[in-house]
């Protein structure tokens, strides 16, 4: 058995789809890491496309407890509550959302949105007492720490080091091997429908700032 791990889609839609074109005919199951909504323009169309896919779960990432209203928007930073605007304002879906479980385990490994809602990040100095498998922070790697593994499969819809690049992992049951993937997707259609539903420039310069030159 497959399966395909994936986090941090941020309502980025063509990201989503290249990603279940690409995976389809590997994997058997899919495990989403949380925060499918916000930043990009389709939470509702993401969160449908993952609930339908063959063996899906879902498990709860900080952007999801912004859009239940669990955790306040207003701690955010400025550039997240002008995302937050625009993505939450045609929001509909939060039944797809409400009381997803935390974390879930995987092949020996606890997969959650994050450890102790720290971001982790390749270089992070944190110790751990079993072998983890996050997202969060939208930088995928392979680390040890304290004799454990972290895998991070990186962000689907909102790569930090290159927005054009979708990020994903693939773990093999039982062997518990897994491989970090990255593909290419149609970006231009992502700026393109934040451009038409009027995103703020700040917004705009932000992703494109994330595109090769």
């Amino acid at each position: 058995m497959r399966v395909a791990v994936f986090s941090d889609v941020h309502g980025n839609l063509p990201a989503l789809e290249a990603f279940v074109a690409a995976t389809a005919r590997e994997v058997d199951a899919y495990l989403c890491l949380g925060d499918v909504v916000n930043y990009g323009p389709w939470s509702d169309d993401c969160l449908e496309l993952i609930v339908s896919l063959p063996n899906s779960s879902l498990l709860e990432g900080n952007h999801e407890r912004l859009f239940l209203g669990l955790d306040p928007v207003a701690h955010e930073i400025p550039l997240v509550r002008q995302f937050y605007e625009h993505a939450s304002a045609r929001f509909e879906r939060a039944d797809l959302i409400r009381d997803l479980p935390l974390s879930t385990n995987l092949g020996g490994f606890t997969c959650i949105h994050t450890i102790d809602g720290q971001r982790v990040f390749r270089d992070t100095d944190i110790e751990i007492d079993r072998d983890y498998l996050i997202g969060h922070t939208h930088h995928a790697f392979d680390v040890r720490r304290s004799g454990k593994r972290i895998v991070n499969c990186g962000s689907l819809g909102q790569n930090r080091k290159e927005l054009s690049r979708a990020s994903y992992a693939v773990m093999d049951l039982p062997s518990g091997d897994i491989s970090l993937r990255e593909i290419d997707y149609p970006w231009q259609r992502l700026l393109a429908e934040m451009e038409a539903r009027s995103y703020a420039q700040v917004c705009l310069d932000y992703y494109r700032s994330k595109l090769p030159a």
